[in-house]
């Protein structure tokens, strides 16, 4: 599996988009601050949305995809499913 998920700092704050194999160990590390970067510096570690792929080269045309959106549309995409932008990775580590 495959995720493109949607990481922020609080309710409309930054936003960070990437692609991962493994979405519980790269939001700990986005958490836990492990690679200095640009989530680290913002504090960019609530994640708000995901996607599920089967496989790679889908997951990372998303990703291409929802990078070019204005922000208005990234905040719509994640209010769809998650309007209170509460911390979701309670609910994949269970």
């Amino acid at each position: 599996m495959y995720y493109v998920y949607l990481t922020a700092s609080g309710k409309h704050g930054t936003l960070y988009l990437g692609v991962t194999k493994d979405l519980v160990r790269r939001i700990y590390e986005h958490k836990a601050k492990v690679v200095p970067g640009f989530s680290a510096r913002y504090n960019v570690v609530r994640l708000v949305w995901y996607e599920i792929y089967d496989d790679a080269i889908n997951a990372i045309s998303r990703e291409k995809d929802i990078k070019k959106w204005r922000r208005d549309w990234k905040i719509r995409l994640i209010e769809e499913e998650n309007p209170d932008w509460s911390d979701l990775y309670a609910s994949i580590t269970r």
